[in-house]
C-alpha cells in the first residue's frame, strides 16, 4: 500500500513537471525563443503555447539592470529570464570617468533607450545583449568626448547624443536592436574646475553688468543731449517767429502811421492855399523842436534868419485860421504843440 502511494505521488509530480514544461503562457508584448534539441525552432508569441517535453525548451537570456540598495547607492544586478520584452527599454548604468581633449577628467552619466526588433538575433547574435549595449555606449562616449575640449563638451549635449546614437545604432544593427535615443543625464567636472567655472561665470556676469550700465549711461547722455538740442532749436524757432511777428507788427504800424500822416498832409494841403502847405509843415516841425532847444543850461537862444520866414508862415497860418475853412485845418493839426514864449 505504501509503495502504491509512493508511485502515485511520483506520477503526480511527473505529471506536474510535464504540464509545467509543456504549457507556457506568454504575456502581451513578450516572446519566447523556443529551441528543439538545442537548435532554434520558433518564437512563442503572446498567449498559450504548448511545448514538447524534454525536446523543446525556451532559451534563457541574461539580463542586467540597475538597482539601489538599502543605503541608496546604485549597483548593477544580473538575472536570467526566458522572456524577451518587446517594449522600449531603458538601459541605465553608473556614471563613468571620461578624459577630454584638454586632459580634464569628468564624470558622465548616460542612459540608453532601445527596443528589441528581432528576438532571434538578440538571442543568438550577441551574448548578454544589455551588457554589450552598455559597453558599446561607454566606449563610444569615451571616443566622442576625447575629441572635444571641456567647454565644448558642456555646451554640446545634443551633438554628443546624436553622434552616440548614430554610432551605437550602426554597431548594434546586427543584434536585432533599434536604438531610439541616447541621453546624457549629467556631466560633473572636478571640484576645482567647477570653482574656476563659477569664478569665470561671475566675472562674465559682472562684465555684462558693467557693459549694460555703460550703455545705459551713454544712452541717457545721448537722450539728454538730444533733448537739450531740441529745446534750443524750439527756443530759437520761437524767438525767430516772435521776431518776425514783431517786425511784421512794427512794419504794419509804420505803414499805418505813414498812411495816416499822408492823409493828414493831403487834408492840410487841400485846406491851405497853393504853396503854403510845405511852409506850414516846416514851421510846425520847427515849433515842435523849440522846447527841446530850451532845455539846456543856457538862457539865451539865437534864432536863425530863416526863422523870420517860419514865423511868417505861422502868421499866415493865423490868417488862414480866421477864415471859414479854418475848421478843417484845426482838426488836421490838433496834435501840434502850442508855441512857447520866445526868449531873446
Amino acid at each position: 500500500m505504501t509503495a502504491l502511494l509512493v508511485l502515485l505521488g511520483g506520477a503526480v509530480l511527473v505529471g506536474l513537471f510535464v504540464a509545467t514544461a509543456s504549457f507556457k503562457i506568454v504575456g502581451q508584448a513578450e516572446v519566447m525563443v523556443i529551441e528543439r534539441l538545442g537548435r532554434f525552432h520558433r518564437l512563442a508569441r503572446s498567449g498559450l503555447n504548448i511545448l514538447i517535453p524534454f525536446i523543446e525548451r525556451p532559451k534563457a537570456l541574461d539580463v542586467r539592470f540597475l538597482e539601489s540598495d538599502v543605503s541608496g547607492s546604485l549597483r548593477v544586478a544580473t538575472s536570467t529570464t526566458t522572456r524577451i520584452d518587446l517594449r522600449e527599454q531603458v538601459l541605465n548604468f553608473p556614471s563613468q570617468p571620461v578624459i577630454t581633449k584638454d586632459n580634464v577628467t569628468i564624470d558622465i552619466d548616460a542612459v540608453l533607450y532601445y527596443r528589441v526588433a528581432d528576438p532571434q538575433k538578440a538571442t543568438y547574435a550577441v551574448q548578454n545583449l544589455p551588457f554589450a549595449l552598455e559597453t558599446l555606449t561607454r566606449t563610444t562616449l569615451r571616443n566622442i568626448v576625447g575629441e572635444m575640449e571641456l567647454d565644448a563638451t558642456l555646451v554640446s549635449r545634443d551633438m554628443i547624443n546624436r553622434r552616440m546614437r548614430e554610432v551605437i545604432e550602426e554597431a548594434s544593427i546586427g543584434w536585432g536592436v533599434d536604438v531610439t535615443r541616447v541621453e546624457l543625464q549629467a556631466i560633473a567636472p572636478p571640484r576645482d574646475i567647477q570653482q574656476s567655472m563659477e569664478l569665470q561665470m561671475r566675472a562674465e556676469r559682472e562684465r555684462r553688468a558693467a557693459v549694460t550700465n555703460a550703455e545705459a549711461t551713454k544712452r541717457a547722455a545721448i537722450l539728454e543731449a538730444e533733448g537739450a538740442r531740441e529745446a534750443q532749436i524750439r527756443k530759437a524757432e520761437g524767438e525767430r517767429e516772435a521776431s518776425i511777428l514783431r517786425a511784421q507788427g512794427a512794419a504794419e504800424a509804420r505803414l499805418a502811421m505813414a498812411n495816416a500822416e499822408a492823409e493828414a498832409v493831403t487834408k492840410i494841403a487841400s485846406a491851405l492855399p497853393d504853396g503854403e502847405a510845405a511852409m506850414y509843415l516846416l514851421g510846425l516841425k520847427y515849433i515842435e523842436a523849440l522846447p527841446a532847444l530850451t532845455q539846456g543850461k543856457g538862457s539865451t537862444v539865437f534864432l536863425p534868419i530863416e526863422a523870420a520866414g517860419v514865423m511868417g508862415a505861422v502868421g499866415a497860418l493865423k490868417e488862414v485860421l480866421k477864415t471859414g475853412s479854418a475848421a478843417g485845418v484845426s482838426a488836421a493839426s490838433s496834435g501840434a504843440l502850442p508855441l512857447p514864449p520866445a526868449r531873446t
